[in-house]
């Protein structure tokens, strides 16, 4: 059933205060208005045919530095709840939804920027329907042979220039006139006739502006009012407190999902972003809990018979990680990667810190569900913000972590060097394979990042994450190869020939080198030692404990305060320095301290390997001499350690 339009627009009152946001006790330097509804609205102010006034989009939080705190701990799913996410995900790509990730362009960078000229008439003002229209035409002719394919238009695309917003009297979000004065069909047709997916955004619950007292009616469920799809006492909900929490309990409430999900159907989007949900969006609490409205959405995607990709966004809650991978195709997994100034981006804002972030997710990219990166803004030089090689470090990651490629740039001002980055076959390749990268030595300012190819070769990435230049070495046993290989440079597209066992880059400070490795030499012996061995030594706590996906079966844990796990007997031929390889499994950010003989201590950050029954592996060297060694990874007060499943030792001396 089509859903018909009024042609009357609802507004409401504007609301009657911003909220300025605190995390961790830290005031953030912005005050952060809503996308749309913001404030405390009385149930009474919100009558059809009023005003209504939403506050320009600002920043959202930046989260604070990734630490190993005592105590913190992501939960794994129940093993129902993981088979779950994962059928409903290979039933997504089967019928042809988010197979793999997807390329396009998205409008949210340019209307959050404060860069001269493009937004002129305040907050998002860049938002409207030529400006959408010109992007479109730039991507079909330039980009669209690369495989990017989606105009994702994000908030305010209903409401005019002072965030007065527009609904069709049933609830439902319609296009501004202003911005949009053919409306969100007529965009969705022009963005198809060129080839094009079109996307579109909306937020969790029911915004403020549309509640209308409680007496709008809900379209295609006679009886139903907005009164009839809350709560009575009318508790908010969304990243912005913008909204009212809609109660799943009532059967309307599905009914009015319905009949949104039926209206951007008919209006042919193929996208819909949907923001503000928690747990998450750094909220949390039962009205911040909108796996109900995720679910429903989810069901109502479905009964439309239309295929629209669905994202989550932003900074979504790992612990409920199943959830969105069982109802919905992509969630955000970190902050807006905007740094609301007058750039695009900057690096130190939020552009790095993916690199911490990414691991914990990485068990959970796949086809029918990725990790969303966010924006790339790579490709217009002085307004992204970042410097050549920063923004080559940007694509790198997002393509080795298989994650959606959509550019927040001016596409009409894509410089030489930012369109070589966005059309590099190669990398686009690594991404589109769909298997996401893990790094292996993430101590310190050098990482070494990989995974291995579809075709049996390696994707290996080096990034330099300090302020000056250093020296980055890859060794094959990371990888669990060895021998000689062949080593190709992706973005200079150059064979490098033969290197046996590693290789290595000197790279400027936020730098990258992207190769691919394919083995072709015998790999060296490797010497394994299980944490659970009854040879070894646990102090203080440490205990063995199941674990299906480890070797064995099981690993050593309760590291904690001191407790600690001394792997005996660790024998080499010959006194030097060997990559040792660490096999462990953490759902959150640990340390340790890793030892050889009571000699050389250091301190390892241990990423999150996806999972407490999820092994993963850091890769350190150590002095260890002629015959038998004790290699010890101990806790440090107050610090949890991950716990470990077992120790590689490559005989090779390197």
């Amino acid at each position: 059933m089509r859903s018909p339009l009024r042609t009357t627009a609802q507004r409401v009152e504007p609301p009657t205060r911003r909220e300025s946001r605190v995390r961790t006790g830290v005031a953030l330097a912005a005050t952060l208005a809503v996308a749309i509804g913001a404030g405390a609205i009385p149930a009474q102010a919100a009558a059809p045919g009023a005003k209504t006034r939403a506050a320009a989009p600002g920043p959202k939080p930046s989260p604070a530095p990734n630490s190993a705190g005592a105590g913190a701990t992501t939960k794994d799913p129940s093993p129902a709840d993981r088979a779950a996410a994962h059928k409903a995900a290979a039933g997504a790509a089967a019928e042809g939804v988010a197979a793999r990730p997807y390329l396009g362009w998205s409008s949210w960078s340019l209307q959050a920027t404060k860069y001269p000229g493009v937004n002129p008439n305040g907050p998002a003002s860049w938002l409207n329907e030529a400006n959408v229209l010109q992007q479109a035409d730039v991507l079909a002719t330039k980009l669209k042979p690369y495989g990017y394919e989606y105009v994702n238009i994000d908030a305010g695309w209903s409401t005019n220039y002072q965030w007065e917003i527009n609904s069709d009297g049933y609830g439902r979000e319609i296009a501004s006139p202003e911005r949009f004065p053919h409306g969100m069909k007529y965009v969705a047709d022009a963005v198809h006739a060129k080839g094009l997916k079109a996307g579109i955004y909306l937020t969790v619950g029911l915004n403020k502006p549309l509640y209308g007292g409680g007496t709008v009616p809900i379209w295609n469920a006679p009886g139903c009012t907005t009164a009839d799809i809350v709560y009575p006492d009318l508790r908010t909900t969304n990243g912005w407190d913008g909204a009212y929490k809609i109660d799943f309990s009532k059967p309307c409430a599905q009914k009015y999902v319905d009949s949104q999900a039926q209206l951007i159907a008919d209006w042919g989007y193929d996208f819909l972003k949907f923001d503000g949900v928690g747990p998450g969006s750094f909220r949390s609490g039962d009205n911040y809990n909108n796996v109900a409205d995720v679910a429903a959405w989810h069901a109502a995607i479905a009964r439309t018979g239309r295929p629209i990709e669905f994202l989550l966004s932003w900074s979504l809650d790992r612990n409920h990680a199943a959830d969105w991978k069982r109802y919905s195709n992509g969630w955000r997994i970190d902050t807006d990667v905007e740094c609301y100034c007058d750039t695009l981006v900057t690096w130190n804002n939020s552009v790095k810190v993916r690199w911490d972030n990414v691991p914990g997710w990485t068990p959970w990219a796949g086809p029918g569900g990725w990790n969303n990166l966010d924006s790339l803004n790579v490709g217009n030089g002085e307004m992204d913000g970042i410097t050549e090689d920063e923004r080559q470090s940007y694509m790198t990651l997002w393509a080795i972590s298989a994650a959606p490629l959509y550019i927040g740039d001016d596409l009409t001002k894509l410089d030489a060097y930012g369109l070589s980055l966005l059309t590099n076959r190669e990398v686009i390749a690594i991404d589109q394979q769909g298997i996401p990268a893990r790094p292996v030595t993430p101590t310190g300012p050098t990482q070494v990042w990989g995974m291995k190819n579809a075709d049996n070769s390696y994707t290996v990435a080096l990034f330099n994450m300090g302020s000056l230049p250093a020296q980055v070495t890859a060794n094959w046993s990371s990888f669990g190869f060895g021998g000689t290989a062949t080593v190709r440079d992706v973005w200079r597209s150059e064979e490098l020939g033969v290197h046996n066992g590693a290789i290595s880059a000197t790279l400027p400070s936020h730098g990258s080198r992207l190769f691919k490795v394919t083995p072709t030499g015998v790999a060296p012996k490797v010497a394994s030692y299980e944490a659970e061995a009854s040879t070894n030594t646990l102090v203080r706590g440490a205990s063995v404990g199941g674990c299906a996906n480890c070797s064995g079966g099981a690993k050593v844990g309760n590291l904690y305060n001191g407790g600690a796990l001394r792997i005996n007997g660790v024998t080499v031929p010959k006194t030097g320095t060997y990559q040792v390889n660490i096999r462990y499994t953490t759902n959150d950010p640990r340390s340790a301290t890793v030892s050889a003989n009571g000699q050389n201590a250091v301190t390892l950050a241990f990423p999150p390997s996806g999972g407490w029954d999820i092994p993963a592996t850091v890769t350190v060297a150590m002095q260890l001499r002629a015959g038998a060694n004790t290699i010890e990874i101990d806790s440090t007060t107050p610090v949890y350690s991950p716990d470990i499943d077992k120790v590689e030792v490559p005989l090779t001396v390197r």
